[in-house]
C-alpha cells in the first residue's frame, strides 16, 4: 500500500467521467489498498479514484463504525429524506458548504473481487455515498452549495449564533 497524491478542484481528471471496473485483479486490490490508506492519512470519510487521478469508478467510505466500504461501480439504488449540513472535500481543501442530501442511501456495487451486494447507509454515510459517487461523474460539491467558508468562518458563525441565542429573552416563572 502506498499513499496517493489528492488532486485539488482545478484538476482536470476531477471533471470527467470515470469508466466501469471490468478487471477485478491485483491492480484493482492495489488501488483499493491505497484508496483507503490515502484517506486514513488525509483525516478524511470518503475518497474516490478520481481524487487520486485513477478514471475508474471506485471509490472507500467510512462508516459509522469506522469500518471502510470499499464500492466498485456503484450506483444508488434508492434514497429517502432530506438532511441539511455542512459538507467539505479532499479535493477542496479547508472549504465548506451547507448542502443538502438524504437523510438514507442506498448502494448497489461490486466489492473487489466482483461480487455484488447492496448497503445502505443513514446520515453522514449516505451524505459520503452522495457525495463520492458524484465525483465518478466529475461533479463535485461546491455544484450543490452557493457559497464556501472556511473552518474560521463557519466558527465564528456559530458563535454569533450561539451569543445570539443568549441574548434572547427567557420566560419567568410558570406556563399557565
Amino acid at each position: 500500500m502506498s499513499l496517493r497524491k489528492i488532486l485539488t478542484q482545478g484538476d482536470p481528471a476531477l471533471a470527467k467521467a470515470c469508466r466501469p471496473v471490468e478487471k477485478f485483479d491485483q491492480k484493482l486490490h492495489w488501488l483499493l489498498d491505497d484508496l483507503k490508506e490515502t484517506l486514513a492519512n488525509a483525516g478524511g470519510v470518503g475518497l474516490a479514484a478520481p481524487q487520486v487521478g485513477i478514471l475508474r469508478r471506485a471509490v472507500v467510505v467510512e462508516d459509522e463504525n469506522e469500518q471502510m466500504i470499499e464500492l466498485v461501480n456503484p450506483v444508488i439504488i434508492s434514497q429517502e429524506g432530506e438532511q441539511d449540513g455542512w459538507e467539505g472535500c479532499l479535493s477542496v481543501p479547508n472549504q465548506y458548504g451547507w448542502v443538502t442530501r438524504p437523510n438514507v442511501v442506498a448502494v448497489r456495487a461490486q466489492d473487489r473481487d466482483g461480487n455484488f451486494f447492496e448497503v445502505t447507509g443513514q446520515e453522514l454515510v449516505a451524505r459520503c455515498f452522495c457525495h463520492e459517487l458524484e465525483h465518478l461523474d466529475g461533479h463535485l460539491f461546491v455544484e450543490h452549495t452557493g457559497e464556501l467558508y472556511s473552518p474560521e468562518e463557519i466558527d465564528a458563525m456559530e458563535a454569533a449564533e450561539e451569543d445570539e441565542a443568549k441574548k434572547r429573552p427567557r420566560r419567568k416563572g410558570k406556563r399557565k
